[in-house]
């Protein structure tokens, strides 16, 4: 137990320093199979490498696609036509609502939340400027509209964070609905009444819009492709994934859409992508970092699992006292928060206790569904951490400090998300999954 508890602290300290968690992972691991009794070269060669190998013959493809997917609609122009769209209709009386509500149609969409970051960030700032809000609440927008209920809650997301439990459960994308959509609700709904009333306190002490010494690009929508024609692709990725899909392997359910989300997108913006190529060697380049994140994560939970320590952590995690759905969510929440990342916590949790909460959703009667959605709504809780690297790439971008926007994108990617947890949990407790 001791060694479990070194190596976690371990490896949440040194992805706090800004450290890869592809080669702290296995470092932490093999202190874990070293307390823990286990010869250190097979625990490396086959436990671990075992676990990361598993995950990623699993997922690779789903990561690998749903990366040129989000890079064609971002070097095509469509995802900033769809975001565009949509904050225009919105308009800028209600600037930060438009922001949220631009994130979040991209990313239900199936487009990376990393490339939704770029791809707002300029009507942001084109929309702030206009209202005369401060920029410090960029980041918190954006974070509530990426980070959050489309990511982690809302049903039917193609986001990876809502796939992954369905390895563990035997579930779909749809589980638990009603869980699902109250948690987007509380997110989405405390979310925008926080950043409204920063927004009036940051005014009224005279902190409003000011401009970079670099000023950001104005946006020239007459070189934007038909946002009606540009969400196809996403709508498809949607429609195709909840109504077309259910009968194949969880890890291989996200894979027909996407590919037929890519060729929509393709052929709907050929003309716009002149280095077609180019552009999709970058998105699969860009996944091959994002699953061996994620895998490296699972193989350190598979250590874990393999140690005779295990069965005392299993117990005391399990002891937690009350629904079993409690205990999940602190398990997950804990990991996500010690590896800086939902789908790499989510996947050492499950990896390690994943079967446990199976037969305790047998035993229980609690339905699987339940333990899905709340794995999904907790991985989305103390994963935006100040380490956190969408959150430092979210930071780098906007060109805000820790100082500046922390405090927002904490409220609204992390209290709040852990808030809507236990208004599911709640649901759940009474029947209404």
């Amino acid at each position: 137990m001791l060694g479990i508890i070194i190596g976690l602290v371990l490896l949440m300290y040194l992805a706090y320093r800004g450290m890869s968690i592809i080669w702290i992972a296995p470092i932490c691991a093999l202190i874990v199979a070293g307390s823990g009794g286990l010869e250190l070269l097979p625990a490396y060669s086959e436990t671990y490498m075992g676990g990361l190998v598993g995950f990623a013959k699993a997922w690779f493809p789903a990561f690998l696609l749903g990366a040129i997917f989000g890079k064609v609609m971002d070097e095509s122009g469509a995802a900033r036509s769809v975001a565009y769209y949509m904050t225009k209709l919105i308009g800028t009386k209600y600037a930060i609502a438009a922001v949220v509500a631009a994130c979040g149609i991209l990313t239900y969409g199936g487009v990376s939340l990393f490339v939704v970051v770029f791809a707002i960030y300029p009507l942001a700032v084109a929309l702030f400027r206009e209202a005369n809000i401060s920029r410090k609440l960029i980041p918190g927008a954006i974070a509530l509209g990426s980070f959050t209920f489309t990511m982690t809650a809302l049903p039917g997301t193609p986001q990876i964070q809502n796939l992954i439990p369905m390895t563990y459960f035997g579930t779909t994308p749809v589980a638990a609905p009603i869980m699902g959509v109250a948690g987007a609700l509380v997110m989405f709904g405390v979310g925008l009444l926080w950043l409204s009333y920063r927004q009036r306190k940051l005014t009224a002490a005279g902190e409003v819009f000011t401009e970079l010494e670099k000023k950001v690009d104005e946006i020239n929508a007459s070189k934007l492709p038909n946002p009606f024609l540009s969400a196809i692709p996403l709508i498809l990725v949607i429609g195709v994934l909840n109504l077309f899909t259910k009968e194949l392997p969880a890890a291989q359910q996200v894979i027909p859409p996407l590919v037929i989300g890519i060729i929509a997108a393709i052929a709907l913006n050929f003309k716009r992508l002149p280095k077609l190529i180019e552009t999709i060697n970058a998105g699969a380049a860009g996944s091959v970092l994002a699953i061996l994140n994620t895998s490296a994560a699972v193989g350190f939970g598979a250590v874990v699992r393999a140690v005779p320590g295990f069965e005392t952590l299993t117990s005391m995690v399990l002891a937690i006292p009350g629904n079993p759905l409690i205990s999940l969510s602190a398990a997950v929440n804990v990991l996500a928060g010690a590896t800086g990342s939902a789908s790499g916590g989510m996947g050492i949790a499950l990896a390690a206790l994943g079967e446990k909460y199976m037969q305790l959703a047998a035993s229980t009667g609690i339905p699987p569904e339940a333990f899905h959605r709340v794995a999904s709504l907790s991985s989305g809780g103390l994963d935006t951490l100040p380490h956190n690297g969408a959150v430092l790439t979210l930071l780098a971008v906007t060109a805000m400090t820790h100082k500046d926007s922390y405090k927002d994108i904490f409220m609204v990617g992390t209290a709040i998300p852990i808030l809507s947890v236990i208004v599911a949990i709640v649901l759940a407790s009474i029947g209404l999954v």
